[in-house]
């Protein structure tokens, strides 16, 4: 209860036509989802499973001269990362930019597991300049490379580790942008695109993103360690003829 003068007032809560923080934010002719999660969510992991399965299994079906190479469970693990990368980012967040401005008004299966997402960030309903400006370098430029490093993996091409580590970064660096931009709202201006609940805020948003900052490291540690052992190796090939004239004038000298 709140007062002025000889009036005092009640303050009424703001309301809102739709569940998303921060509470009484604008979001035009948004339409509850049709299907429950517990029916989209299987469609989804489906096509996500193929996707990831298909590049795992054909990621240990080399033709040709990379057939005689080794395939390292690392290289399989990083295939399917990389198909799953590629499928993400081309397909379902291509599909958010292509309707960011009317997706809240939509019920196909992606857009209705975007308005799911956006309960951990409410950002991706309403046109938010940093989301789809990031977006749009994720989908024109990172999904593409992702493709390129699966193909690059299925063939044991030498240029694989340059992509992966180009993407790997990316992926960092986006993931550090898009946790950083939020906390420094929430801090700064004490706004909240999330709603509270565990589910929307440690599972969707925390737990959602957080493998785009496992895995770069670990394929970014893998990249250091192959690069180092093929400039090893080169460097070995280049100076094993000078030591072998050194050796044969040693002996020389010593005779």
């Amino acid at each position: 209860m709140s007062q002025w003068g000889l009036f005092s007032y009640k303050r009424q809560p703001i309301k809102a036509d739709h569940p998303y923080y921060p509470l009484g934010v604008s979001i035009p002719d948004y339409v509850p989802n049709g299907l429950p999660l517990s029916r989209s969510l299987p469609l989804f992991g489906t096509l996500v499973g193929a996707v990831v399965a298909a590049a795992f299994y054909f990621s240990g079906r080399r033709s040709g001269a990379s057939s005689r190479r080794r395939v390292r469970p690392v290289d399989r693990f990083a295939a399917s990362w990389f198909a799953l990368c590629g499928f993400l980012h081309i397909a379902f967040e291509g599909y958010y930019l292509l309707h960011r401005t009317n997706i809240s008004g939509m019920n196909t299966l992606f857009a209705q597991l975007w308005k799911e997402y956006a309960l951990s960030d409410s950002r991706y309903l309403t046109s938010d300049v940093f989301t789809v400006c990031v977006e749009t370098i994720t989908v024109f430029a990172w999904g593409p490379l992702s493709l390129l490093t699966l193909f690059c993996i299925f063939t044991s091409h030498p240029s694989r580790h340059l992509f992966q580590t180009v993407v790997c970064v990316a992926h960092l660096y986006g993931v550090a942008l898009y946790y950083g931009t939020n906390w420094a709202e929430q801090r700064l201006h004490n706004v909240s695109y999330s709603r509270p609940e565990t589910l929307y805020f440690w599972v969707y948003y925390v737990g959602f993103n957080a493998p785009w900052v496992v895995v770069p490291f670990v394929l970014l540690a893998d990249s250091y360690k192959q690069v180092v052992k093929a400039f090893r190796a080169l460097h070995e090939k280049e100076t094993r003829p000078v030591r072998a004239v050194q050796e044969k004038e040693s002996r020389q000298r010593s005779k």
